[in-house]
């Protein structure tokens, strides 16, 4: 019975063991995902996998099994293999046939050569992505991905003041050594962690930890003598570290697309001999352009060092519904379906939502605090928090809810800590300071580069559900050129339908998305947005950055670990209106016109009805009640009067 160390550390035994038995069956495919597939359900046994988002490549063993978090960021042309091959040895002409599944270099042993004319031999096709970490993933994101991760952090909190530079253990490991590695993975986490500045003080005001590699390679990066000038790992967002990889798919590839979020396990390839084959290719087609129809940029991107850029041959993938680490991976029914832990889920949830009340309410006094003492604000930034894009009626994105958060002081420390409060609250975000240097230099949309056959990524490149929070404060005079207009006619377009369209060169072709946006602004802001709500502090600290970073100090990793469950978990929620209430909001609407004509529009209605919406879930209400709909209606009133009460103070500017 194959042990731990054989399916986590030596994952071709088992499928060549697999392959042995059922050649020449081909269900032999089906039977290797079916066992990874159990042995992952096991207690556990997904936290044993080593993951790319938290341990350097260096530390993990070739051809062993990892997991990865990743965003598809392009995808490359189908390529074919041999997925069955046979080999020969020429002295006896005995013959041994081999799988080229999950494999970059075909194995054949020293006095073995491949009959490439061999009736056996079966070519398959498979499907390359290139997967970078998720865009703007927070860092207690990618602490709680891991518990051993967590707990090692938890513990090392009682220690010393941590170094405030990582400086990776390059020493020769006995072989005693790497055999204990082997067998227990998370060793080597802690290994390479001794030194790591994940926090400074409490888990939840961690500085971002993501891939600490990066930061000991970066100059391996820049000097690889396989990479001139150096290779652009095409993150979308600048700043970004951690491991890009070749993610290949074996198979259901056409339910996956662009932007999706993956979790996948598979089988990790660092082989050398692929960036000697790379170089040996490119030095080939310079001599003779028939021997290779890729152009030297092609190869370049698309067959990068290993070293650099990690394959993963990919035995089980799921798209995921959400990427909070605090939820269960499952929760609506059709996937529930699958899940092994289908009544533990639900367990989860009932046991939150029963104790939603307090959690609500605790969050609105912690927003209220960042907001100045602003509780209406407060109650807004709540349903923005939420919402969703949950349909799409026509080109109609329907549950989209970006706010303006107008009367913001002119200084960036204000919007700079009320950013880092929400950076806290949601497992994937952006601050994008709206300035003219910003806007006319920045690549926002991403395109088609037709030479390097890839996509080029953008900032607006970005995952489902991320927080972007557009800070205007920061625009001052200056002229935008045409590259700046393009740029701020994107994030309209974005806001307006929730949709990107990437350039193609000779058309674009539109990327739907879903992603929540704030904007920050001293006025009405210059872009599109369903509802502005002016800012009207309460309190003015003679100390700003000392008051909002307080706030984060004061409360309990445990309230903030359900803030984050909050407001991920009532996204997921399904929301509907039964016919008796539509008919009472109809009626309401109709009386409403008839007492204001003027003012009451088709708009108000529908973004009192979102309002609504959002307040109900708000209170894990998945119905409109009667209640809801006068609170919604009451929040609308004060905001439309303090917008009213601006409107007088300052002239026609909101």
């Amino acid at each position: 019975m194959p042990c731990v160390a054989d399916w986590l550390n030596n994952p071709f035994s088992i499928v060549q063991g697999i392959f042995a038995q059922n050649v020449p069956n081909s269900d032999w495919e089906k039977k290797v995902t079916e066992y990874f597939k159990e042995k992952l359900k096991e207690n556990n046994a997904t936290n044993w996998v080593p993951s790319l988002n938290d341990v350097p490549v260096h530390y993990l063993k070739p051809n062993s099994l990892v997991k990865f978090r990743c965003m598809v960021q392009d995808m490359f042309d189908p390529e074919f293999y041999m997925g069955v091959y046979e080999t020969v040895d020429p002295n006896t002409n005995a013959r041994v046939l081999h799988f080229g599944k999950y494999r970059d270099v075909a194995e054949c042993g020293p006095q073995q050569e491949i009959d490439l004319n061999s009736s056996q031999t079966v070519t398959l096709e498979r499907q390359t992505f290139y997967c970078v970490p998720v865009p703007g993933e927070s860092a207690w994101s990618v602490v709680f991905l891991n518990p051993q991760l967590y707990a090692y952090i938890s513990a090392s909190q009682a220690r010393v003041s941590p170094s405030t530079s990582y400086t990776p253990s390059r020493h020769k490991r006995s072989y005693e050594e790497d055999e204990d590695m082997d067998l227990h993975p998370s060793k080597q986490k802690e290994q390479h962690m001794g030194n790591s500045p994940y926090c400074g003080g409490d888990i939840h005001g961690c500085v971002e930890p993501k891939r600490l590699e990066t930061e000991a390679s970066a100059g391996h990066h820049l000097i690889s003598p396989n990479c001139s000038p150096p290779l652009d790992l095409n993150f979308p967002l600048p700043g970004e570290k951690g491991p890009a990889c070749l993610v290949k798919v074996y198979e259901s590839w056409d339910s996956f697309k662009v932007n999706d979020v993956l979790e996948v396990y598979g089988i990790l390839s660092v082989d050398p001999v692929l960036s000697i084959v790379n170089n040996e290719e490119r030095d080939s087609s310079a001599l003779d352009p028939m021997d290779c129809m890729d152009t030297a940029e092609e190869q370049r991107v698309h067959s990068p060092p290993a070293s650099l850029v990690p394959r993963i041959h990919v035995i089980l993938a799921q798209k995921l519904q959400h990427i909070n680490p605090l939820l269960p991976a499952c929760l609506n029914e059709e996937e529930s379906k699958t899940c092994e832990y289908l009544n533990l889920t639900s367990l989860f949830v009932s046991n939150f939502m029963a104790e939603l009340s307090p959690v609500r309410a605790e969050l609105l006094g912690f927003l209220t605090h960042a907001l100045l003492g602003d509780s209406l604000a407060a109650e807004y930034l709540i349903l923005h928090l939420i919402s969703t894009v949950y349909a799409r009626r026509d080109v109609l994105p329907l549950g989209k809810f970006t706010v303006n958060l107008s009367g913001c002081p002119r200084n960036s420390i204000f919007t700079e800590h009320l950013y880092r409060i929400i950076q806290q609250l949601v497992p994937a975000s952006y601050r994008l300071q709206m300035t003219i240097e910003n806007m006319n230099h920045s690549r926002f949309i991403p395109h088609k580069d037709y030479t390097a056959n890839r996509l080029v990524s953008g900032v607006l490149q970005l995952a489902s559900n991320t927080s972007l929070v557009v800070d205007e404060t920061q625009l001052e005079q200056g002229q935008l050129d045409a590259t700046g207009v393009h740029n701020v006619t994107a994030l309209g377009n974005l806001i307006t339908w929730q949709k990107v369209d990437y350039d193609f060169n000779y058309h674009q072709m539109e990327f739907p998305c879903n992603i929540n946006v704030l904007i920050t602004s001293e006025g009405r802001s210059l872009l599109p947005s369903d509802c502005q709500v002016h800012l009207q502090p309460q309190i003015i600290p003679p100390n700003m950055e000392e008051y909002m970073n307080s706030l984060l100090t004061a409360v309990l990793p445990s309230v903030l670990n359900k803030f984050r469950i909050y407001l991920s978990l009532l996204r997921l929620l399904d929301y509907s209106i039964s016919d008796e209430v539509t008919k009472a909001v109809e009626e309401d609407f109709v009386e409403m016109r008839k007492n204001d004509p003027e003012s009451v529009t088709a708009d108000d209605l529908h973004r009192t009805l979102l309002v609504a919406r959002f307040l109900s879930l708000s209170a894990g209400q998945t119905t409109l009640s009667r209640e809801r709909w006068l609170r919604a209606k009451q929040l609308e009133a004060l905001r439309k009067a303090r917008l009213q009460q601006q409107k007088c103070v300052n002239g026609n500017e909101l």
